[in-house]
């Protein structure tokens, strides 16, 4: 892996920090705030915003400190005025209203938020969640059909329509309205011919942010709707409750968690820590997600989302509603460990699809050389082809479609890398498909079974004209170089502020040079390691001089250095119980020898046990690590450690090698 080192402006690093540290309401102890020197929390946090781009301090702190004031008007979003118009009038009248949803997280989330506020206002709403396999993606004809049939004259589509100009002629054909919502890119024909078209992706669209999700999109036309139907304080705690479930689906779906959408994350995610609808709660006992603390985005990711999202890949995807929409404990347990035994499932399945994948790449040389991989195989379940081409993606960090072919028809589901926008190249060959959508790293399709030759050929050529053998090396970005003793719960706490991450705000990994194994590493369950390190011996600073030169010492200092040490009588009584109103505990150790101070820190690297074993570390060892920092729940054990990323042996004579810098690799 490459180390990415990112350069730093310190003359902007430091004005920010300086202002940062003015903000009266930045929820950050005093030690913090009253420091902004290099090596300092604010420092530190100073030179990730300016890597967000965040260079001035009002933007800074918004992004810091979001709020429900920050969301925009609704209206400034074309077609939505026209959207609430009708459902307003549809309420007025008591008409029943269909929403049309993705069977996905976020087209159930969308539902969900949509069918609850027609309610709120007084209206009526059914909904249809189309089966994946019987029905496929995107609006159908015979539903449209079917709810005309039954006296429905609006349908509502959430999370899909953009491209279904033949259901939108049927609709106007039949006398029923059609307001589309969505947030996928139009194709080149424009928008289909509906009574309202939702997305800020439209052209001509001056809504300013542009990457809401589709539960984003219905969560604007709910915001619309109610604040003209509702009294004020009625529709913004509402707008709060609904964040919830806005969250989840901003999360899984993995649009930027910057503007809007961390605003929707952000709140979401504390909203969660009280949630008190039954079938929420129950999702949640299920994940094992912790109501002592918000969430965080990966548990969302991997522990909330995959549950909700195995309902309509492996079977139905009403069930998500309906668990929702339940109003008794039981029954909402019993839905919830439904999800949760169709995940499994899905796990299972998962596990079964990447094998056969696996002996089909390491056994063809055309695909192990493809710049874009292309597999494909009969009784691939539909559901869960498009989880298999992410995990191709992040084995080979190669562009990926895994097609499942069911006789002479195949679907096919694709993921990207960074340098690759995957619907151009799935656009490239749009003549082989029946359908296709999706957006620059994520694409899904349906085609002949006897057209997937020719598109793993044409992809590939495709591929071989926008990318090059660099662009298959993983890279990690590292945002700043720390010595261990700047880690402590001060830094933590600061980095707690850039949360949620996610898309558009990765969670920052750091560099340290030259650490020191102080234990033989250990390998755990045979798949992970833990090293024991600390700071190599020219970083190791003398804990008495600081103390003689009055510098501020860190929160770790203060709450591991006994009163009876000699050191100890120089920590102030303030100091002290400052240190501890970060209610962190750092199980790190300190070790003293000639009254030096050296932080210990345990580290994590999961799925390294293999790489340990090729090329082994022994005691005493000097490494440099690339890591995030993170903090142990246990009572017990607790503390902050470090998450490795990667790391590289050190020889014990030569200095570690630096990480690449931006501009280093912009003059190479």
């Amino acid at each position: 892996m490459r180390w990415e080192l990112a350069a730093e402006d310190p003359i902007r690093v430091h004005a920010l920090a300086a202002a940062l540290g003015g903000l009266s309401d930045l929820p950050i102890s005093n030690r913090a705030r009253n420091s902004s020197g290099p090596g300092s929390p604010l420092h530190t946090l100073a030179r990730l915003l300016i890597r967000r781009g965040l260079t001035d301090p009002n933007a800074a702190a918004r992004f810091l400190i979001p709020s429900i004031t920050h969301l925009h008007s609704p209206e400034q979003m074309t077609g939505l005025r026209a959207a609430v118009d009708r459902i307003d009038a549809a309420i007025e009248r008591k008409e029943p209203i269909l929403i049309y949803g993705d069977y996905d997280v976020d087209g159930t989330m969308a539902v969900i938020i949509l069918k609850t506020a027609i309610e709120l206002c007084g209206g009526a709403a059914d909904f249809h969640v189309p089966h994946r396999i019987r029905e496929g993606y995107d609006l159908r004809d015979d539903v449209i059909e079917n709810a005309a049939a039954a006296g429905i004259q609006l349908i509502i589509s959430v999370d899909m329509g953009i491209r279904a100009f033949a259901p939108a002629e049927t609709a106007q054909r039949l006398g029923v309205d059609l307001i589309v919502t969505d947030h996928h890119l139009p194709g080149p024909d424009g928008v289909p011919r509906a009574l309202a078209v939702v997305n800020p992706n439209q052209a001509g669209c001056e809504y300013p942010y542009k990457q809401l999700c589709g539960a984003g999109v219905a969560f604007k036309v709910a915001q619309g709707l109610m604040q003209r139907r509702l009294p004020e304080k009625d529709h913004t705690r509402i707008l709060r409750s609904f964040m919830k479930v806005v969250a989840i689906a901003t999360i899984a779906d993995s649009v930027p968690l910057t503007g809007e959408n961390r605003v929707f994350a952000k709140i979401g995610l504390d909203e969660l820590r009280r949630a008190v609808n039954p079938g929420l709660k129950a999702l949640l006992e299920v994940a094992q997600v912790s109501n002592k603390r918000p969430p965080t985005s990966t548990e969302v990711a991997f522990r909330i989302a995959p549950r909700i999202n195995a309902a309509g890949r492996m079977d139905i995807a009403r069930d998500v509603i309906d668990l929702f929409s339940a109003k008794d404990v039981e029954h909402a347990r019993l839905l919830a460990g439904k999800l949760d035994r169709l995940n499994a499932e899905r796990q299972e399945e998962e596990r079964r699809i990447l094998r056969s994948i696996e002996e089909r790449i390491s056994g063809d040389p055309a695909l192990c050389e493809a710049y874009c991989i292309v597999v494909d195989g009969e009784g691939w379940h539909r559901g869960v082809i498009g989880i298999a081409a992410t995990r191709v993606v992040e084995r080979y960090h190669r562009p990926a479609l895994v097609i499942a072919r069911e006789g002479e028809e195949a679907f096919g589901s694709g993921r990207s890398i960074r340098a690759f926008h995957l619907l151009e190249a799935i656009e490239s060959s749009h003549s082989l498909f029946t359908r296709y959508g999706g957006h620059s790293h994520a694409c899904g399709f349906a085609m002949p079974s006897a057209n997937v030759a020719q598109l793993r050929t044409e992809l590939d050529a495709f591929a071989r004209t926008r990318l090059n053998s660099a662009d298959f090396d993983p890279a990690l970005d590292v945002e700043a170089e720390l010595d261990l003793d700047e880690i402590n719960p001060g830094l933590y706490q600061a980095l707690q502020l850039l949360e949620p991450y996610g898309a558009g705000n990765h969670e920052p990994a750091f560099s340290a040079r030259g650490v020191r194994l102080i234990a033989p590493p250990k390998i755990l369950k045979d798949k992970h390691i833990k090293l024991r390190l600390k700071a190599g011996e020219d970083s190791v600073r003398s804990f008495s001089s600081e103390v003689a030169g009055k510098e501020e010492l860190s929160a770790v200092a203060i709450l591991t250095t006994p009163s009876c040490h000699p050191d100890g009588a120089a920590i102030r009584r303030n100091e002290k119980a400052e240190a501890q109103g970060f209610q962190l505990r750092t199980e790190n150790r300190e070790l003293r020898t000639a009254r030096k101070l050296s932080t210990v820190f345990d580290a994590l690297g999961w799925h390294m046990a293999e790489r340990l074993q090729q090329s082994p570390l022994l005691a005493g060892d000097a490494i440099d690590i690339a890591f995030t920092i993170g903090h142990n729940d246990h009572p017990d054990f607790g503390g902050l450690e470090l998450l490795l990323r990667d790391f590289r042996s050190c020889l014990s004579t030569a200095p570690c090698p630096a990480a690449t810098t931006e501009a280093s690799k912009q003059t190479s």
